[in-house]
């Protein structure tokens, strides 16, 4: 008598990485998880590139505007962005806002809560992409010169209102290039939020943690379905930037 071989089933981690987690089946890019991981990245966007405005703007006129000391040194710190990993960021914000950083205490006393949650996500969102409306901005200001706010200002205008009717209008088309790349880099961040939110599904899971996590769980329909998704976002910030640059010449050789 024959004794038949002992049968093995064979996993689709077999045939992935050693450490690799649980398989877990396909899931499609309508689910909870990838709906709210979608519509977590608008939201930071939406949160993110105004306070970059905002700040960009204000930051590009101190910076060619203004006359003190420690200038340059300032300038360096809003281009740090640029230089240092984004995973670099992600743990300088831990080390800063986590439950054992620097005000790690006073927030936990005020249930105030940073890292593994939106606001941290929305952070580190902010400050990777933080120098994109400065650097854009600055040069468009400088172009502009001074000539026409100071004589707005000699014909009695306040400085609130030369802003908004001299500035503004001269620098608007820089803004908006920064406004374009701003929100092309936040879409995409992935490593200083891989670090602060701590990859929780359906509650600080962003689409490029979604998609990473798709991968890792052998969902390659999923994965790359949402990175489908990611790519059309990202050119149709392209598209609009091309656009804008269009109009804008135009304009100068009318």
């Amino acid at each position: 008598m024959k004794e038949t071989p002992p049968t093995t089933t064979t996993s689709p981690k077999a045939f992935g990485p050693p450490n690799a987690r649980p398989y877990r089946q396909p899931e499609k890019t309508t689910t909870p998880a990838a709906k709210h991981a979608f519509w977590l990245s608008i939201e930071v966007v939406a949160i993110a590139v105004p306070l970059n405005t905002a700040f960009g703007i204000g930051m590009a006129l101190v910076l060619e505007r203004g006359r003190f000391w420690g200038k340059s040194a300032l300038g360096v710190l809003v281009d740090l962005p640029f230089a240092i990993s984004p995973i670099v960021v992600g743990l300088s914000l831990v080390l800063v806002y986590g439950q054992t950083g620097w005000f790690g205490d006073w927030l936990a006393e005020h249930g105030i809560q940073i890292i593994f949650s939106v606001p941290g996500i929305v952070l580190a969102t902010a400050v990777v992409s933080l120098p994109f409306v400065v650097r854009e901005t600055m040069p468009v200001l400088r172009e502009l010169g001074i000539d026409a706010e100071q004589a707005a200002e000699t014909l009695g205008a306040s400085a609130w209102q030369t802003f908004w009717r001299i500035t503004m209008p001269g620098i608007r088309w820089g803004v908006v290039y920064g406004v374009v790349l701003t929100t092309a880099r936040a879409l995409g961040e992935f490593g200083a939020v891989s670090i602060v939110s701590g990859r929780i599904e359906e509650q600080t899971q962003t689409l490029p943690l979604y998609v990473q996590d798709r991968f890792e769980n052998f969902d390659i329909t999923g994965a790359y379905t949402a990175a489908v998704v990611l790519m059309l976002l990202a050119m149709g910030t392209l598209v609009v930037m091309n656009l804008l640059t269009r109009r804008t010449q135009r304009r100068t050789e009318t």
